[in-house]
């Protein structure tokens, strides 16, 4: 196992796509309730203890062995909003091109070949993880890290924030993202004998109505 492919999973650059999504604070923004860094933090941090645990169990689930399409079907039912369903497999679809590319295995190849318009993303990650050698903790750190990294950037662009702020924001936050991947995780192993029933399922209303609404406005920095 590298710890550099850990490295490689979380980067931004990584080409998967992230780069091109702001984790619904677009629409927080435009919204008014993420103006300034102490906004951006609570955002982030609601956004890591629901949709990021969430996402994290799965990625979590995929790394320890489960099985992907039952776990692209767990994905569904935890994301009740079309928009942001199609947001999931877009981005899984990206990933797994790049993930095919980086980490060949058959894995990846059988979903590639069975979902051919994408699988969601953290099932994508995880898989990745998985043909890396890393643990299902590593993918859970991986998902966890996105779902705050990914907001705190845009937000960058979206308000001129201070770079330095928004990577003061994320180390502050870490302790919690640790605490996030380590349950994601533990679910994990849990759902390995008692189903996929046990995987995290918290969830963000807000979230889901302001994807929607972003999905449908013609003029946006970011696409979703």
């Amino acid at each position: 196992m590298s710890r550099a492919a850990l490295l490689l999973l979380a980067d931004g650059r990584f080409p998967a796509g992230g780069h091109a999504h702001s984790g619904g604070v677009e629409a927080a923004v435009a919204h008014k309730a993420v103006h300034d860094t102490d906004s951006l933090e609570a955002f982030c941090r609601g956004r890591l203890h629901t949709t990021g645990l969430t996402t994290a169990g799965l990625a979590a689930a995929a790394a320890a062995g489960l099985d992907p399409l039952l776990l692209d079907d767990a994905a569904d039912a935890r994301t009740p909003v079309p928009a942001l369903r199609a947001v999931a497999r877009r981005l899984g679809r990206q990933m797994l091109r790049a993930a095919r590319a980086t980490f060949p295995s058959a894995a990846l190849e059988e979903l590639a070949a069975v979902r051919p318009q994408g699988a969601h993303q953290p099932v994508v990650l995880g898989l990745a993880a998985r043909a890396a050698g890393l643990a299902p903790v590593d993918a859970a750190y991986a998902a966890a890290y996105e779902n705050i990294g990914g907001p705190a950037t845009a937000a960058v662009r979206l308000l001129s924030l201070d770079p330095l702020d928004a990577s003061g924001l994320l180390a502050r936050l870490g302790p919690e993202a640790d605490d996030v991947a380590q349950a994601a995780a533990d679910a994990a192993t849990r759902a390995l004998t008692e189903g996929l029933d046990v995987l995290p399922s918290a969830s963000s209303p807000l979230l889901d109505i302001t994807g929607e609404q972003h999905a449908a406005w013609t003029v946006r920095l970011f696409a979703s």
